[in-house]
């Protein structure tokens, strides 16, 4: 008796496309700089020596500055954060920055992802003129003495 060919097994997977993001050119950070109103050009030139802010230039909140003073910022939608983003597309605990020898974002488990120029990342360094992605929320970095 013969053995029946085993018909080949058909794995079918969706992409779903709208999930997908172009990753945009670096940005050089004199050009970001002069990119920004004067306000906003005071408020990174009179930044202390090292001292890092995020500026909302799109996205949700355009015009926020949240200034990273501390050794660890905790951002998420609960009110006991340092910045307190309050849209439904941020996790109540989302990302922490931490400073030392720069700074560095760590995902805290969101249910979003937070992203770095677009990248989904878990834990890394941001660089003057990174664009870190929270929710809607779209923060740039910049440091005192840096442009």
């Amino acid at each position: 008796m013969a053995d029946k060919a085993t018909p080949p097994n058909d794995l079918t997977s969706t992409l779903n496309l709208r999930q997908l993001r172009a990753i945009p050119e670096g940005v050089r950070s004199d050009d970001l700089y002069k990119s920004l109103t004067t306000e906003q050009q005071d408020v990174v030139k009179n930044l202390p020596n090292g001292a890092g802010i995020l500026l909302v230039l799109k996205g949700a909140g355009v015009g926020g500055r949240y200034l990273l003073d501390a050794a660890e910022t905790k951002i998420g939608r609960d009110i006991n954060n340092e910045i307190c983003l309050d849209d439904i597309t941020v996790s109540r605990s989302h990302a922490l920055i931490s400073k030392s020898d720069g700074y560095t974002i760590k995902d805290l488990g969101s249910l979003n992802g937070t992203y770095l120029n677009a990248v989904v990342v878990r834990e890394v360094k941001i660089n003057p003129g990174d664009e870190v992605q929270i929710g809607k929320y779209h923060l740039t970095l910049f440091i005192g003495g840096n442009k």
